[in-house]
């Protein structure tokens, strides 16, 4: 059996960034260190965390005074932020920048006095972060029946902008419905598009094309890894999330010649690698790697952690 690796797959810079972070802190500032929200969408990487000593919480009021706290990669809303100020507590920021410019795009269409659409996913926490971040209503749309039950004039200045785990592929067929609807529309150029939630979905579709079967690495709760999955299917061929080699089905693999893999922006490698012994226990395996898209991206961490040799007992300043 021949298995396929995707190029790219796996980390993005957004997410090694907010890793970093947490463990940084950990090193700079000791256990415990409190984050709000899991810092990715992914179990194992939150269980490695949490026995290096970090806490996750869903609410700032499980943080205790003076706690050293990380906002999680997805962002959080300003009432978050406002919240951790009054209460003094010491903030690292982990939001990817990539989630922090669409917050600063929207709030600039705001100022513009345009009316905001969202297009991005009810209950996930970006959605929700940017949806408070932009101190004006926002009305979330995830497909183009949304756009037309939305109760807005037909003249209305609106603008829109996007979840970044969506790509220009899962958008399209929303900003056409905008489009064809209201004629005073502005949007973020396509540049402006999550980098690697396209990248690695472009790699899937490539994938597909060679592949008998997709397999995804990924975690239930992973926005991009489930839409990966998606691909595949949409695609025609059979395509399963799993968490890691444990969860593999042999069954999954009769008749497969050519198994195509990928991870989510959330997923390490050691877990694609985990999949791969998986894979040989179920017979011989020859692992390729597809051509694709080398990222060399970096994002830059907070000013207090550039410094990893320091080893102050001074807290982060507050945000």
């Amino acid at each position: 059996m021949r298995v396929l690796m995707a190029q790219p797959r796996g980390f993005c810079a957004g997410v090694v960034r907010a890793i970093e972070i947490v463990e940084r802190s950990l090193e700079k500032f000791g256990a415990p260190v409190y984050v709000r929200h899991e810092i990715v969408h992914n179990r194992h990487v939150v269980e490695r965390l949490e026995r290096m000593g970090a806490v996750f919480v869903e609410e700032l009021q499980e943080i205790p005074d003076g706690a050293v706290t990380i906002f999680s990669a997805h962002g959080v809303a300003q009432s978050i932020i406002d919240e951790a100020k009054s209460r003094g507590l010491p903030v690292l920021d982990a939001t990817c920048p990539l989630v922090s410019k669409v917050h600063a795009q929207g709030k600039r269409y705001v100022s513009r006095g345009r009316v905001l659409i969202l297009i991005g996913h009810a209950g996930h926490p970006e959605v929700e972060g940017t949806m408070g971040q932009v101190g004006a209503p926002v009305h979330l749309v995830s497909t183009a029946e949304d756009v037309a039950q939305l109760d807005l004039a037909d003249d209305t200045p609106l603008a829109y902008v996007t979840q970044t785990t969506l790509s220009v592929d899962d958008t399209r067929g929303v900003i056409a419905a905008l489009e064809a609807r209201f004629s005073d529309l502005e949007g973020p150029d396509v540049s402006d598009i999550c980098y690697a939630t396209q990248h690695r979905q472009s790699a899937v579709r490539d994938l597909c094309k060679v592949a008998d079967l997709l397999l995804v690495v990924g975690s239930r709760n992973s926005s991009n890894s489930n839409r990966l999955r998606e691909i595949g299917l949409e695609q025609g061929i059979p395509s399963y999330l799993i968490a890691d080699g444990s969860e593999l089905d042999p069954a999954w693999l009769n008749g497969v010649q050519t198994v195509g893999l990928t991870a989510g922006a959330s997923a390490p490698e050691d877990l694609v690698l985990d999949v791969i012994e998986a894979l040989r226990r179920n017979g011989q395996v020859e692992v390729q790697q597809m051509d694709g898209v080398r990222e060399d991206i970096e994002f830059r961490l907070p000013a207090e952690l550039r410094t990893p040799s320091q080893r102050e007992t001074v807290a982060p300043s507050v945000r």
